[in-house]
């Protein structure tokens, strides 16, 4: 008697092979999109990438990595804060118009006030400056490097953007022998004191790292500055002689050695407020009224345009530099 051998159902699992029922359901169900099991994309972050953290170096005892970094930011288009004769400084490449926008943006002012530009050598001057009166440059002759800047016409075809200048340029060299070795390989800088506008200038370099934070990529430390009277600003701009705009380390003395006739808007100022005080200037001694009204009468000029010319306001957007 034969026997007929007995199958027994093969496993799928081993064989491979689906029953023909699955497979049928399989084909007749809905199929699910492939994206349905792909996790979801992260939704994008509208905000802007937040800065490098700061680099801080000691200009005494690193100065070959401090005067490399700060050139390299420079070449960045970033901030550097720079020691000076006077007070801390921000600067940038005074060539490039975003990085001087980052400057104003740094200090929280607008480009209505736009910074002076600190060169190496006095003989750069007039590669930035056209029609230079001659008293502009015995100023400069005399005491660059040190805490003097001038105002003066900059050059028809000069490559800066430095703000609303109407056609001037505010020019100094420092008396800092550090920076002027990182001046000597970054080219001119444009630079203002190292503090948010309104705030008092950097005497130190905690001072400038407190107010400017991260908006700044390389910060230089020479230790304490000499205090925190800036340079004193001469404009040859709205008067060819030189006229004060801003007092600073520099007095109206020491000036007037070199520049007899460099105008002081104060001394005006000062005459007319003794005048209106009624006191005579010999004597210092107070007028009675019938002597004030004879000596006003004599003294009266016969137009208004004296009296006008003795009092002028100071109201200029590039009396901040460094």
């Amino acid at each position: 008697m034969s026997h007929t051998p007995q199958t027994t159902p093969e496993d799928p699992q081993e064989t491979g092979v689906e029953p023909v029922g699955e497979q049928v359901d399989a084909a007749a169900a809905p199929s699910e999109p492939e994206t349905a099991s792909e996790s979801p994309k992260p939704e994008p972050e509208d905000s802007v990438p937040a800065r490098a953290p700061h680099q801080r170096f000691d200009a005494l005892t690193q100065t070959s990595e401090a005067l490399a970094a700060a050139q390299a930011a420079v070449a960045a288009g970033e901030c550097i804060v720079l020691p000076t004769d006077t007070v801390y400084g921000i600067g940038a490449n005074a060539f490039s118009a975003e990085a001087v926008q980052g400057l104003l943006e740094a200090k929280h002012r607008g480009r209505d006030m736009p910074p002076p530009v600190l060169i190496a050598e006095t003989g750069m001057l007039e590669a930035l400056a056209d029609d230079l009166p001659a008293s502009a440059l015995r100023l400069a002759e005399a005491f660059w490097p040190g805490a003097l800047t001038l105002i003066v016409p900059a050059q028809k075809h000069l490559r800066m953007d430095l703000g609303e200048t109407n056609g001037t340029i505010a020019v100094r060299v420092p008396d800092h022998d550090f920076t002027r070795d990182l001046l000597r390989r970054t080219g001119p800088l444009a630079v203002s004191s190292a503090n948010v506008s309104g705030e008092p200038s950097s005497t130190s370099i905690e001072d400038a790292v407190q107010q400017l934070g991260d908006s700044v990529a390389v910060y230089l430390d020479a230790g304490a500055t000499p205090g925190a009277t800036p340079s004193t600003i001469v404009d040859f701009v709205s008067e060819t002689m030189g006229r004060i705009v801003r007092h600073g380390v520099l007095t109206t003395e020491q000036l007037r050695e070199v520049d007899p006739f460099v105008i002081d808007p104060d001394e005006h100022a000062d005459l007319e407020a003794d005048l209106d005080c009624g006191h005579d200037h010999d004597s210092e001694e107070p007028l009675d009224a019938a002597a004030e009204a004879e000596q006003q009468a004599a003294a009266e000029p016969p137009d208004a345009a004296g009296e006008t010319a003795g009092s002028i306001e100071v109201e200029d957007p590039r009396v901040t530099g460094a």
